[in-house]
């Protein structure tokens, strides 16, 4: 249990480092450093063996499937049954559930500020991270009585996204 929550903490934490890098979002500054203090000792030795293209840092998802690798490996040594494919469906459904979830995080995150402070740095922060999401559903579904929707309905999607992508991996694996 230790080991996948701190798998789970890290590798969260290099997948929400790749997507600000992928949104262009600027956190605020104690956010900055302490993901970076989070993350940096990992990142900055595979950034000697995996260099940048594109404008992206690839170390940083890297060390996410690093980290969803070992949570694997853990899993399936618990088990006492090592194989390959069950040790990629759980990096697969890790990492998975690891964005999926984040994102999920992070919409409520987004909708508790719109409630309680919406001109927090914190706030924008948060809407700059979903902006990729919301984006289609509110060219969709415009507000309804002043109210947005988009929040709620890709909240539902990603949880539908959750189950089916769960649920062919689970059913693949047995």
């Amino acid at each position: 249990m230790i080991v996948d929550v701190v798998t789970t903490i890290l590798g969260g934490a290099f997948l929400l480092r790749f997507w600000i890098q992928i949104v262009r979002a600027r956190p605020p500054f104690q956010i900055a450093n302490f993901l970076i203090q989070l993350t940096d000792w990992f990142i900055r030795p595979l950034r000697k063996t995996i260099p940048g293209w594109a404008g992206y840092d690839w170390s940083t998802l890297v060390a996410a499937i690093l980290m969803a690798v070992v949570s694997a490996l853990f899993d399936t040594w618990l088990i006492n049954y090592f194989s390959a494919r069950i040790i990629l469906f759980l990096v697969a459904l890790s990492l998975l559930n690891w964005i999926i979830y984040g994102f999920m995080g992070f919409l409520i995150i987004e909708a508790i500020f719109s409630w309680v402070n919406p001109y927090s740095p914190i706030a924008s922060f948060v809407r700059d991270l979903n902006r990729p999401l919301l984006e289609p559903v509110r060219r969709f579904l415009p507000t309804l009585g002043g109210f947005d929707f988009s929040t709620l309905i890709v909240f539902f999607l990603l949880q539908i996204v959750s189950r089916t992508i769960t649920h062919l991996i689970l059913s693949n694996l047995i």
